[in-house]
Order: C-alpha cells, then sequence, then structure tokens
C-alpha cells in the first residue's frame, strides 16, 4: 500500500529524499557529487554499478556510507585470486543431524561491494552475474531468492594493473552505469585530509529504508516518457553500433562492438530517475544526455585505430551526442 496519494507526492517525496541523501552522505564523503548523484540514481532504477578508479579514491567508503545512510544490510566481498564461487553464494554443509544445510554466503545482503572485482577469475566473476541478472542465488540444486532490494557495487582499479583478469563484455553489460572516479580537486583533498586526521566522529542519520526504496524503484518504473525522448534513447544507442543502417560515422571508424537494447532500457530508466530526483514529472532529452556517458562507456568497444589515435570512449559518445 503506497504511502503517497498521488504519483506527483511520490515524485516530490523522492526528491526531497534525494537532497536529503545527498547531504547525510556530503559529511563523510566530500566533493563526489556526481558519483553519488550516480549511485543513487542506478539504486532508484534497480540497476548495479561498477565504480573505475585508481586506489585511495574512497571507493569503498563511498559504499559504506550509502548502506548506512539507507539502513540497509551491507556485505563487502574482497575478491582475489584464490576466492571461490562458493565463497560467494554460500554452500551446502553436512549438519549434526547428518542433513545437508545451506549456508549463505555474503552475497545475501541489501547491497554488496564486490571490491576489486577484476583481481579474481572468471569463474568466480561469473558466480555473481546470476545473482545480479535473475536475483536468485542456485546452489545444489535449489534456488534461493535474494533479499530486495538487492544492489551491486563493484569496484575495479585500472585493467593495466598487474595480477588483474578484464571483465567479460557480457558481464559489463549487467553493470547499469559504469562511474569513473577521478582524483579530488585541491580544495576538496584539504578538506578530506583535515576532516580525517582529526579524532571527528560523525553519526549518520537514516533516511531511507528497505520498504521506501523498493516503493521509490516502482514509481520510476510508472513515470511516463514522450516518444521523442524514447526514440532518441534507442537512436543513440543505434548509432554505436558499426557498420549497421544507424550507425554513426564515429562508429564505423573507432568501434569493434556498440551497445546492444539493454543500453537503451537503461537510457530510458536512468533518464526517468534524473529527471525525478531534480523534481521533474518527465524526462526530456536532456536528462537522457547527463546519464548518456555512465549507460554507454562500458557498453562500446573501441578498435585499433582509436586506441593508436588516442581517441577514448568519452570522445566518441560526446561525438554521438
Amino acid at each position: 500500500m503506497s504511502q503517497f496519494k498521488s504519483d506527483v507526492e511520490a515524485v516530490d517525496a523522492l526528491a526531497q529524499a534525494y537532497k536529503d541523501l545527498s547531504q547525510e552522505i556530503g559529511k563523510i564523503i566530500v566533493g563526489q557529487d556526481d558519483v553519488v548523484r550516480a549511485v543513487i540514481i542506478s539504486l532508484f532504477s534497480n540497476g548495479h554499478s561498477l565504480l573505475v578508479g585508481v586506489p585511495g579514491l574512497a571507493k569503498t567508503l563511498l559504499v559504506s556510507t550509502i548502506s548506512e545512510v539507507l539502513d540497509l544490510e551491507f556485505k563487502r566481498i574482497q575478491f582475489t585470486p584464490d576466492l571461490m564461487p562458493s565463497d560467494i553464494t554460500g554452500s551446502e554443509i553436512l549438519d549434526e543431524d547428518r542433513h545437508f544445510r545451506f549456508l549463505r554466503g555474503p552475497v545475501f545482503a541489501n547491497i554488496v561491494l564486490a571490491d576489486e572485482i577484476n583481481r579474481t577469475p572468471p569463474k568466480t566473476q561469473a558466480a555473481l552475474l546470476e545473482a545480479m541478472q535473475e536475483r536468485v542465488v542456485t546452489v545444489g540444486g535449489s534456488r534461493h531468492n535474494l533479499p530486495a532490494p538487492f544492489f551491486v557495487l563493484a569496484t575495479q582499479n585500472p585493467i593495466e594493473q598487474e595480477g588483474t583478469y578484464p571483465l567479460p563484455e557480457a558481464q559489463l553489460d549487467r553493470f547499469m552505469f559504469n562511474i569513473p572516479l577521478t582524483y579530488p580537486s585541491y580544495e576538496h583533498e584539504v578538506e578530506v585530509v583535515k576532516n580525517t586526521t582529526t579524532s571527528r566522529n560523525v553519526t549518520l542519520k537514516h533516511v531511507l529504508n528497505a520498504a521506501e526504496i523498493q516503493e521509490f524503484q516502482q514509481l520510476i518504473r510508472k513515470i511516463p516518457v514522450a516518444d521523442n525522448v524514447l526514440e532518441y534513447c534507442v537512436g543513440l544507442a543505434s548509432k554505436t553500433r558499426p557498420n549497421t543502417a544507424r550507425a554513426a560515422k564515429e562508429a564505423n571508424n573507432y568501434l569493434t562492438w556498440g551497445a546492444g537494447p539493454r543500453a537503451s532500457q537503461y537510457l530510458a530508466l536512468g533518464a526517468k530517475c534524473h529527471a525525478a530526483i531534480r523534481g521533474k514529472y518527465s524526462p526530456d532529452i536532456e536528462d537522457v544526455k547527463t546519464i548518456a556517458n555512465l549507460v554507454l562507456r562500458h557498453r562500446i568497444v573501441r578498435n585499433f585505430k582509436a586506441e593508436a589515435e588516442g581517441i577514448s570512449e568519452e570522445n566518441i559518445i560526446e561525438a554521438l551526442l
């Protein structure tokens, strides 16, 4: 049963909840406003996110802070080369009565932080796939439902480092957003150092609980989208597919692979949520453009020519927009 009289009232409440969330998270996380906004949008859109950045940019702190503010159960899995699939999903053990009993793994939480996901071999990465897509875990032929809401936030250090296993395209496609983290500005870094090298203690308030988040997730699905905005989403994804009828010349020149239909879906969903957190009742093309980079950057694959000429995914997306 909804706590709101109308969907309009619910959108207003979502916009206010976003402000409150940003304010609480800002007590701990300094100057990463775009990153926080992207993570919250993917959470309300019921999608997963991949945070990419060099070590020491507070990726882990960001995720634990968000889970605390949201009053959700949080588990962290540190991915290592020797991690086994059962270390994520859980396994069946023989109890004292000689019966098999399923022991739940750390994936049974509302927010799962997959820390340094590219440090573990593909077999273990794949264990997370079914959970992310189906929101169930199958062990010993039995299916176990994951709690709702269920949200995977994976962190990844840049691929060029030693001892990493690049995520396959199929797995990257499961993530709604690929969120880049950059170094903080000089002023923000001064503030971070000031806050973290003293005995300052911050208490965070709970802003939303699991039931409220699920209600907002359903609300995002109900937000109407004009046909021209939907067509823009599909048109943008189509432009990235080289050697197809709608391909842009940048795609033909610089890409070996383009974004699939899931990109179009996430562009529409992300635009709806981006509009809602700003208090708008329907998204426009500007909302799509704002989140396009987050949706497309891990779904297009550059060819040798693009790499040789130093043309990044961002450059190509910028040209397509």
